[in-house]
């Protein structure tokens, strides 16, 4: 999951931050991610596994880490299932 994750980064070209060199808990938004990027990501990342986020979900602290948003994949596509 994680993996399918950071593929996404490394298509997205308004991140300032080689995604490869960060660890899945390192802070997003340490490296440089923006709140611009972090919608980006966030809408390939629903397209791509075809969820929604909800509304309680769009916080920072989703977005903060590999680690953090594959939790919140993983939640969601479990629910859908």
């Amino acid at each position: 999951m994680i993996d399918q994750i950071r593929s996404l980064f490394v298509g997205n070209e308004t991140l300032p931050f080689d995604v490869e060199k960060l660890a899945d808990q390192d802070n997003l938004y340490d490296a440089g991610m923006t709140s611009f990027a972090s919608v980006q990501i966030m809408l390939a990342i629903e397209e791509k596994f075809d969820i929604e986020f909800p509304e309680e979900m769009l916080t920072r602290r989703t977005f903060a880490s590999l680690a953090n948003i594959a939790d919140a994949v993983t939640k969601l596509t479990t629910e859908a299932a």
